[in-house]
C-alpha cells in the first residue's frame, strides 16, 4: 500500500520484490505468506455487520490479488515464483499440496501462499504459522511498520521499551500483538522462532537471514 490509503503501491511491491531476490539469491529457500488488509480486512467488514464467513472469504480473495502483485514484482526481477493459493483457482495460482509447494522451493522457486488457511476465522497470522511447520521452516520472519516488538505501541507511547528478545509465553501474556494467539501458540508448540522487523528499510531482510542483530526474535524462554 505504500503511502496511499488503499490498494498496491507497485514501487513498494518491486522494492520488496528486490529484497525477497536478493535472499533467494543466496540459496535461501523462500515461502512468503501475504495477507490483504490493504484492499480488504475481513474482521473489521465484520464488525460493520457483514457476515464474518463471507468477509474472511472476501479477505482471502484479496490475499491473491497482493499474491498475483508480488508474484508480477519478483518475476520482473528475474526470480521465478509459484502462486499456490488455499482457495482453489486454478486459472491463477496453484492449489496447496504440501509436497508440490515442497519441490518448489527445492528448485529454488519463491513460493507465494495466498488465500490464508482457506478457513474463516482464521488469520493470516495463523496461516504464516501452519505453512511455515508444513514447509518444515527454520524460522518465521514477519516484516511490518515498525522495528520489533514493543511494550506498547511506539507511535502512541513514545516511552515504549523495544524487545531484543521475548519468549512466545510472554507475547501471549503481555498480548503484545505481535501475531494472533492461534498463531504464537502453534509456533511455541513446535518451538518455531519468530524475527519481527521493519520491512521497508532496505537491505533489512538481507541482514536478517545473515543473523545480524535486526528487530525482535521472538523465541522459547
Amino acid at each position: 500500500m505504500g503511502q496511499q490509503a488503499f490498494g498496491i503501491d507497485p514501487a513498494v511491491a518491486t522494492q520488496i520484490a528486490r529484497e525477497i531476490g536478493e535472499i533467494q539469491s543466496l540459496g535461501v529457500q523462500t515461502a512468503v505468506v501475504i495477507g490483504g488488509g490493504n484492499l480488504f480486512r475481513g474482521l473489521a467488514a465484520s464488525a460493520r455487520g457483514m457476515e464474518r464467513s463471507t468477509a474472511d472469504h472476501m479477505g482471502m480473495l484479496a490475499t491473491v490479488i497482493n499474491a498475483l502483485a508480488l508474484q508480477d514484482a519478483l518475476e520482473q526481477a528475474g526470480v521465478t515464483t509459484r502462486v499456490i493459493s488455499a482457495i482453489e483457482m486454478r486459472a491463477v495460482a496453484e492449489p496447496f499440496i504440501r509436497r508440490r509447494a515442497l519441490r518448489h522451493l527445492e528448485k529454488g522457486r519463491v513460493v507465494i501462499f495466498a488465500a490464508g488457511t482457506g478457513n474463516p476465522y482464521f488469520t493470516t497470522d495463523t496461516a504464516a504459522a501452519l505453512r511455515a511447520m508444513e514447509m518444515r521452516a527454520e524460522v518465521i520472519l514477519k516484516g511490518t511498520k515498525v522495528d520489533g516488538v514493543y511494550s506498547a505501541d511506539p507511535m502512541v507511547d513514545q516511552s515504549a521499551k523495544r524487545y531484543e528478545s521475548i519468549s512466545h509465553l510472554q507475547v501471549i501474556e503481555q498480548r503484545l500483538g505481535v501475531m494472533d494467539a492461534t498463531a504464537i501458540s502453534l509456533c511455541m508448540d513446535n518451538k518455531l522462532p519468530i524475527i519481527v522487523f521493519k520491512l521497508m528499510q532496505a537491505g533489512n531482510l538481507r541482514r536478517v537471514i545473515m543473523g545480524e542483530p535486526i528487530g525482535t526474535t521472538v523465541k522459547l524462554a
